[in-house]
């Protein structure tokens, strides 16, 4: 079992940075794949970025390639989306979540996570 929390989420113009965190406790990060999820009201949650248990593979959505980040320290337990060129349009709730361990990679590009923090409002302002 793992808990997640996130931070770093607030208001911003277009065209700022934003670097959220996603703090584990109670369990480690090592040996899971780790990915961001964000959602707006009446859509469905979208997995934005994923990045593999090794770290030598991630994944981005189209439209945050080039401008998002995804990376880990494991020694910190935690988990990073760094947010360039913020659009209005990135504005939702962010979610991080884990996958269990020694799930396959297939399943983390699908969106299958298991443990998922409570999430962060990011706004961008046009």
């Amino acid at each position: 079992q793992v808990q997640l929390v996130e931070s770093g989420g607030g208001l911003v113009q277009a065209g700022d940075s934003l670097r959220l965190s996603c703090a584990a406790s109670g369990g480690t990060i090592n040996g899971k794949h780790m990915g961001w999820f964000r959602q707006t009201p009446g859509k469905e949650r979208e997995l934005v970025a994923t990045m593999s248990a090794s770290g030598s593979s991630t994944h981005y959505t189209d439209s945050v390639r080039g401008r998002f980040s995804i990376s880990r320290d494991n020694a910190k337990n935690t988990l990073y989306l760094q947010m360039n060129s913020l659009k209005p349009e990135d504005t939702a709730v962010y979610y991080c979540a884990a996958s269990n361990p020694y799930s396959s990679w297939t399943t983390a590009l699908r969106g299958q996570f298991n443990y998922w923090g409570q999430g962060t409002q990011v706004t961008v302002s046009s």
